[in-house]
């Protein structure tokens, strides 16, 4: 059996395209996969380094008003569907997952003149436009939030990585927090802003840092591989440390009592699995999605939120330190967020995708 995945760009789409293959091979180790992605998306980094197939198609990114650029689409776009039909019929495919992204229309289009089954999972609760043209043409949709707004959705979670979803943060703090050079007795502080980081978060976390660290809290900070800071916090203690880009974010998850992040479907999902209570700033931009993500988190008592415009050192100092200094508070936020937290969508996903490719 050999099983196509499309989804590319974000780590919101690959990771769980990533978890789907893993879960497929702990199923059944004789399964074939192959990822499709663009050269520009971090799929090129990302599955090759956990050993999978790779095929590159053009990406065909659809402008979101009326430009010129709008009239170039459908002959680019035919371009990639030829392009992804021809890798679907070299690999014998059995079947088509798409996760949403660039690569993911012209691969439904071209498993559709295929004749393959197409299987969409939709991470987010407002679903792209890929996932709701892929919707329209399968009945095998699956949703990571109740209440994603595509017709026949089946609500099953997000797949992820297993180090995520059978990590024990209590058993693994002190390891995680001797990893990335912290110290195993003060309050920690987790910032990231997604992949590829976030400018706003790294501000006005970096301007809190003083009071933060007079507060006795410790920070670990992912700025984003793209992202430079003009002023480092200077050593001392508590620890500030600084980091481009971490792989492995279980342990930086098992690191903190609290995280300052954006909202994306796979940020949402991972903290909740884990438990780890979030102070979220959804991206401004899009579809508004991000906030959708968080509100049924923050509404359940795992997070708190603030408006991107909002964000300030001085939230952080208001908002998330009493958080961070209250480890009743923090014990609470975390069981709240744990559950709504979905830990079996991977073997869940894979179970039907290899019972529609029979």
């Amino acid at each position: 059996m050999r099983v196509v995945l499309a989804g590319g760009g974000t780590a919101g789409h690959i990771e769980p395209a990533l978890a789907l293959a893993d879960a497929l091979r702990h199923l059944d180790r004789s399964v074939g996969i192959t990822c499709v992605g663009t050269e520009r998306g971090l799929e090129s980094r990302l599955v090759p380094a956990r050993g999978y197939e790779l095929e590159l198609v053009p990406a065909v990114p659809l402008p979101r008003a009326i430009t010129p650029s709008l009239l170039t689409v459908p002959g680019r776009l035919a371009g990639a569907i030829n392009a992804t039909a021809a890798i679907l019929d070299r690999v014998q495919a059995d079947v088509l997952v798409g996760f949403g992204g660039y690569v993911a229309t012209p691969a439904y289009l071209a498993a559709k003149r295929r004749g393959l089954p197409i299987v969409v999972h939709e991470a987010n609760p407002r679903p792209g436009l890929a996932n709701r043209l892929g919707a329209r043409l399968t009945d095998h949709v699956f949703s990571g939030f109740p209440e994603t707004a595509l017709p026949k959705a089946e609500y099953i979670g997000t797949p992820l990585r297993r180090d995520i979803v059978t990590l024990d943060r209590l058993s693994t703090g002190d390891k995680a927090r001797s990893w990335f050079g912290l110290e195993n007795d003060r309050p920690t502080l987790l910032v990231f802003g997604g992949s590829q980081g976030s400018r706003s978060i790294n501000q006005a976390a970096l301007a809190a840092a003083p009071v933060l660290r007079r507060a006795g809290v410790q920070v670990l900070h992912v700025i984003g591989p793209k992202n430079t800071v003009e002023h480092e916090p200077p050593p001392g203690d508590p620890q500030y440390v600084l980091l481009p880009y971490v792989d492995r974010m279980d342990l930086a998850y098992a690191a903190a009592d609290v995280a300052l992040c954006r909202s994306g479907a796979l940020t949402c999902a991972e903290l909740t699995a884990v438990g780890l209570p979030g102070a979220y700033v959804p991206l401004p931009y899009g579809n508004g999605e991000q906030r959708i993500n968080a509100e049924r988190i923050v509404r359940g008592g795992g997070g708190l939120m603030a408006d991107d415009a909002e964000l300030s050192p001085e939230w952080i100092i208001h908002n998330v330190l009493p958080v961070l200094r209250d480890p009743e508070r923090v014990v609470v936020m975390s069981e709240a967020a744990s559950r709504l937290g979905r830990k079996d969508a991977d073997i869940m996903l894979a179970r039907k995708v290899l019972e529609i490719a029979r």
